[in-house]
């Protein structure tokens, strides 16, 4: 990708050597020619500089700079490099044939460069312009894949599942399976599954880790809001409802009926009870507990502990339990 054009996509106001073509990002140690780093002060700048990059992404403290390497001005250079990484990865994506091993519904509908790994197995379905299906995934029928997504190895998507656009779905993740519920029987003691005939809907720019789990609904929409990130071993039960930019951490767990809004951030290892509802901006400690039907509000505010308790009032329990250990 020419400087020029990536200057303008990630809204850089300065650039010096607009026609110099860029392949990749790197760290100021590791950058080779054809890289862009970055540097988000005078100190790291000055190492940028000396550096074998192509370009530096930097701040406006850099504006009056005495150099030939090209400059890129901005005013967060951490959040232009992380995007001119994205376009500098799906520019320089190849998307590949269909591997002759994969197994392709002969309904399917692909679009334009779509890309097919070995032993894939791909049901009647819809995958927009430009979707990479990675080795052994099994897209079930009457899944639809939006435009640019990236579908690792090995991913198993169920039926009545739609993805949106630039989704991200790591390896081994499951999305769209039964979610757990069942009805007991109490003459019998039996457990009689309640139907888990819902569907999933995952919006645009959302990225899924590997081995995590999401759930359809049982008889309503299991959603996942634009922009949200989900992190490794992550499970999601039947009935969730995410809202847009939330980030979980690791091992977070969900069970059905929760609501997450905008902009809450999860710690690893959070657990969530049923019908839970996380006000928008709330942030959850790692390994905090939130109890069935709870609710948590206050945008910016951290909850620890479990039950999950504002920061404040969860250190001054512990304060409390310290100092009657010590009367002891």
């Amino acid at each position: 990708m020419k400087l020029k054009e990536l200057a303008e996509r990630v809204g850089a106001g300065v650039v010096a050597h607009g026609g110099i073509e860029i392949s990749g990002v790197a760290s100021v140690a590791a950058a080779l020619e054809g890289d862009v780093v970055f540097a988000e002060d005078e100190e790291n700048f000055t190492a940028a500089l000396k550096s074998r990059a192509a370009a530096v992404i930097a701040g406006q403290f850099a504006h009056q700079a005495q150099t030939s390497k090209a400059l890129l001005i901005v005013a967060n250079p951490r959040l232009a490099f992380a995007r001119a990484a994205g376009l500098l990865r799906g520019h320089a994506a190849h998307s590949g044939p269909i591997h002759p091993s994969a197994v392709i519904h002969p309904s399917a509908k692909l679009g334009n460069g779509v890309s097919v790994g070995a032993n894939a197995v791909i049901g009647n379905v819809i995958v927009g312009a430009r979707t990479r299906i990675g080795p052994g995934c099994v897209i079930s029928d009457a899944v639809e894949l939006g435009t640019e997504c990236e579908i690792y190895a090995n991913v198993t998507i169920y039926s009545d599942s739609r993805l949106g656009n630039r989704v991200v779905v790591h390896a081994g993740a499951v999305l769209g399976s039964d979610g757990f519920g069942y009805v007991r029987d109490p003459k019998t003691g039996r457990h009689d599954k309640f139907p888990q005939i819902g569907k999933l809907e995952i919006e645009d720019d959302v990225e899924i880790g590997a081995n995590t789990t999401i759930d359809r609904g049982a008889l309503e929409t299991t959603r996942i809001g634009r922009g949200t990130k989900i992190d490794n071993l992550v499970h999601i039960g039947h009935n969730c409802q995410f809202g847009e930019d939330v980030i979980i951490a690791a091992q977070a767990g969900f069970s059905g009926s929760i609501t997450i809004e905008n902009q809450v951030v999860i710690g690893g290892q959070v657990g969530v009870g049923e019908h839970a509802r996380i006000q928008e901006g709330v942030l959850l400690g790692g390994q905090a507990g939130v109890l069935p039907k709870k609710i948590l509000r206050g945008k910016g505010v951290a909850f620890w502990g479990t039950p999950a308790k504002p920061l404040r009032e969860y250190l001054r329990s512990l304060a409390s339990l310290a100092r009657l250990g010590k009367r002891e």
